[in-house]
């Protein structure tokens, strides 16, 4: 058999192969979103060690993140980063997202076994996900830099009270704010829409990330609405949890992370 023979044989073959099916999306209502706020409560009461750990990790990683800021002074990087820190939260769920899915097919739940499944996702398609997450964020860094550049380039700070001073009561300030937040309202709205349950569909499943992305992307077409409050509802939550040294998302992550697997499950057929 020729060369030719054998190319034409493949590429035959690839077009016979039947494409992988897009998941199948349900519309959700505010009554689901009760109910899978209700569950995440009930999935962290039964492994409240396990939403502790998880939930500390992300805490940890916020004060060290804010006191990096500090010690670097650039203080003017504290705002846009805990206004953004709830958005790199359903990375931080992954494990979380195990935990529930343990208690819903009614498996052990294994120390060495769930952390041994969070490690096993460096190799899987969650990785691309996480990269494409990290990437979004970094832009979000980069405008906030690009802003403060063009619109506060000639006011000096150095401290946190002079920041706020500046941006609370000079017309420059307000210009900066308003367009910071426009900017960041689309980057967090795109941010959102791809990986609100693309996160827990790789765990899961055996798919692309692009394939994840664009079921995320539906869930959040399907229910617009629904969709966009339980958004607003994960970032205020979060944000509030900050008050006390963080330590509120001991509680408030492992919460919204249980909760985010099962509007997942409802969501995505």
């Amino acid at each position: 058999m020729s060369d030719k023979d054998t190319n034409e044989d493949k590429v035959e073959a690839l077009v016979r192969e039947p494409l992988t099916p897009m998941p199948v999306v349900n519309a959700l209502t505010f009554d689901d979103l009760r109910a899978c706020l209700s569950n995440g409560i009930s999935d962290f009461r039964k492994a409240t060690m396990f939403g502790l750990f998880f939930g500390g990790v992300f805490a940890l990683g916020g004060i060290f993140i804010i006191q990096s800021l500090l010690v670097w002074k650039k203080i003017w990087m504290i705002y846009p980063v805990m206004i953004s820190f709830p958005l790199i939260g359903p990375f931080a769920a992954v494990g979380l997202y195990e935990v529930s899915r343990r208690l819903q097919t009614g498996q052990p739940l294994a120390w060495n076994e769930i952390l041994s499944v969070v490690w096993n996702q460096a190799s899987r398609e969650l990785r691309w996900m996480a990269f494409v997450m990290l990437f979004v964020f970094w832009i979000w860094m980069y405008q906030v830099r690009l802003l403060i550049a063009l619109i506060l380039g000639q006011m000096s700070f150095s401290t946190w009270g002079e920041f706020f001073e500046i941006v609370a009561f000079t017309p420059q300030g307000w210009t900066f704010v308003i367009i910071g937040h426009v900017v960041g309202a689309f980057l967090a709205l795109f941010l959102f829409s791809i990986t609100v349950v693309s996160f827990p569909i790789l765990l899961e499943r055996d798919i692309d990330f692009i394939t994840a992305m664009i079921t995320s992307v539906s869930t959040v077409f399907k229910s617009p609405i629904v969709m966009l409050s339980w958004g607003v509802f994960v970032t205020l939550s979060v944000m509030a949890s900050f008050i006390p040294a963080f330590l509120g998302l001991l509680v408030v992550l492992p919460v919204l992370g249980h909760a985010t697997w099962h509007i997942y499950k409802k969501a995505v057929v």
